[in-house]
């Protein structure tokens, strides 16, 4: 079961730096749910993700915000 990461009320680029400090403390091919209400976060967590090497696995719309499942890459 993958831990989540609640980064709701958080604006850009928070969201973002936050997640790939705590994905850099992880072993590669750990699974981690972002919960995030910024509505930037649906560029800015997949263009994350395609330039850090992690695989966004899922991408969820849910009630005031998103849900990203992220894989963490090499």
């Amino acid at each position: 079961m993958a831990e989540i990461y609640d980064l709701k009320g958080l604006n850009c680029p928070l969201p973002v730096l936050r997640a790939g400090k705590r994905l850099a403390g992880l072993p590669v091919g750990t699974r981690l749910w972002v919960e995030t209400t910024d509505p930037l976060a649906v560029i800015d967590i997949p263009a994350f993700c395609r330039d850090a090497g992690h695989v966004l696995v899922e991408s969820v719309a849910v009630d005031g915000g998103h849900r990203f499942l992220i894989e963490r890459g090499a």
